[in-house]
C-alpha cells in the first residue's frame, strides 16, 4: 500500500512499536455483531513511533518526534499495524526520552480508560480506591495512576495464586476473589468504605462492589461478563452510589488531551510499570492476535520493520 498522507490537522507516523487490544481482536471477530466499518481496515489503535510529516496547520518542527499513538483505528480505517499511520495531531503525544518506544505504545487505550476510571470525578487524593483486575492491562494502570495521586489502592485478583504477582508499587493491599469473604476482607482494609471502584467485571462483582461501597462512591465500569447485569438497586440506591459507564473511543477529547499528559508525565518519572512481551514481527500478527485471544499475562506489541 502507498504511504497515507497526512490531511489538514493530521500528522503521519512511522510506526515502531504496535500494541494489541483486546478490542483489536473483538473487532476483527465481529464481536456483538459489529460489521467491519470500512472496506480495508488496518488494525490495531495504539502504537509509538516518529513523525515524519505533518498536513496543513501542523506545527513542521514537530516532524523527527518521537511519539505515542493513541485512537488511531478508533472511528478510522488505518491503525498502527503498519509501518506508517495517520492521526490527528492531538493523538500523537511527544514521548519524553527516559520513556522507551515499547511503554509507549502501551499506554494509549488502557491508559486513558484507566485514567478516566481513575478521575472522571475528581482527585483520589486521601480517598480510597478498589481497583479490579489488578493484574490487567487497565486496571494496573489505573491502580497506579490511584496511588500517584495519593489515594490507597486495594486491588483484587481472582485467584489466591495470584496474590504474589502484584507489585508493591501497584498496589497498597491485595484481595483474592476466591476468597473465604473477599467483601469482608475489603472491609476490613476500608472500615468507612472505598470512594472508588474500578470495575472489570461489573456482573461479577456489583454485589461484593455494593457491599464495601462508601456513601456517595463511584463505580467506574469498563467491562462485564453478563450484557444485562442484575445488581442490587436499594442497598446500591440507600447509599447514593454513581455507576460509571466507560467507552473509552467516546471520552470527551479534552479527558483524553488530560490523560495523555498524565500518563506521559508519570511515564517520565518511572511510576509506570507495565509487563511487556517479546514483540512480535509483523508476519506473525496472527499469532500476536491470538496470543491476546488466549488471555496473555503481559502486553502484546508487533514490532514493525522501521524499529530496526
Amino acid at each position: 500500500m502507498p504511504a497515507p498522507e497526512p490531511a489538514t490537522g493530521e500528522l503521519r507516523v512511522r510506526i515502531a512499536f504496535s500494541a494489541i487490544n483486546p478490542g483489536d481482536t473483538k473487532k476483527r471477530g465481529d464481536w456483538l455483531g459489529s460489521a467491519m466499518p470500512f472496506a480495508r481496515v488496518v488494525p490495531h489503535s495504539d502504537g509509538s513511533g516518529v513523525i515524519d510529516a505533518v498536513g496543513e496547520g501542523v506545527d513542521a518542527a514537530r516532524v523527527g518526534e518521537r511519539v505515542w499513538v493513541y485512537g488511531a483505528q478508533s472511528y478510522r480505517p488505518f491503525g498502527t499495524a503498519a509501518e506508517f499511520t495517520v492521526v490527528p495531531a492531538d493523538q500523537a503525544v511527544a514521548l519524553p526520552d527516559a520513556v522507551s518506544d515499547e511503554l509507549g505504545a502501551c499506554l494509549g487505550i488502557p491508559g486513558i480508560t484507566a485514567h478516566r476510571a481513575v478521575f472522571a470525578d475528581g482527585s483520589v487524593r486521601g480517598k480510597t480506591v478498589l481497583v479490579h483486575g489488578v493484574l490487567g492491562a487497565v486496571s494496573s494502570l489505573a491502580a497506579q495512576l490511584g496511588r500517584r495521586d495519593g489515594a490507597t489502592v486495594i486491588g483484587t485478583v481472582r485467584r489466591s495464586d495470584d496474590l504474589v504477582r502484584v507489585g508493591s508499587s501497584v498496589a497498597d493491599h491485595v484481595v483474592a476473589l476466591d476468597g473465604a469473604d473477599p467483601a469482608q476482607a475489603v472491609r476490613d482494609l476500608a472500615p468507612a468504605g472505598v470512594d472508588r471502584i474500578v470495575e472489570v467485571a461489573f456482573s461479577a462483582n456489583v454485589d461484593l462492589d455494593a457491599a464495601v461501597a462508601a456513601e456517595h462512591a463511584v463505580i467506574a465500569a469498563y467491562g462485564t461478563r453478563d450484557g444485562r447485569p442484575d445488581f442490587p438497586f436499594w442497598p446500591m440506591l440507600f447509599a447514593n452510589l454513581t455507576v460509571r459507564l466507560l467507552g473509552s473511543d467516546d471520552f470527551p477529547a479534552e479527558a483524553k488531551r488530560q490523560a495523555a499528559r498524565s500518563l506521559t508525565a508519570a511515564a517520565a518519572d518511572g511510576e509506570l510499570c507495565v509487563p511487556i512481551g517479546e514483540p512480535f514481527a509483523l508476519d506473525r500478527i496472527a499469532q500476536a492476535h491470538e496470543r491476546v485471544e488466549a488471555g496473555a499475562r503481559e502486553r502484546v506489541l508487533v514490532a514493525l520493520a522501521s524499529a530496526d
